[in-house]
């Protein structure tokens, strides 16, 4: 399994974590409302070819909204969970 850290697009006070492949999601690692912290796993994306990517958190903070669910196909950019940031 590869791990990929990435690092949110930010829009308005919130982050945007998008995916950076093709795939089907295979795991959801978080709930909303829930404080992650910088590398800890968001989801598991199984690649078009068969590999599985783990996505791992660029930042700290609260998620503020998960827009996919296991079971959904992603493309390439696809907002996948809106982070914000706590220390408000």
């Amino acid at each position: 399994m590869t791990i990929h850290e990435v690092m949110p697009i930010k829009w308005d006070s919130r982050e945007i974590v998008t995916s950076p492949i093709i795939g089907k999601v295979e795991d959801v690692c978080v709930k909303f409302g829930e404080r992650i912290y910088e590398g800890q796993p968001l989801l598991v994306i199984k690649k078009e070819q068969g590999g599985l990517e783990q996505i791992a958190a660029g930042i700290t903070g609260v998620i503020d909204a998960l827009n996919v669910q296991k079971g959904d196909m992603v493309i390439h950019g696809h907002g996948l969970i809106f982070i914000r940031d706590d220390l408000d």
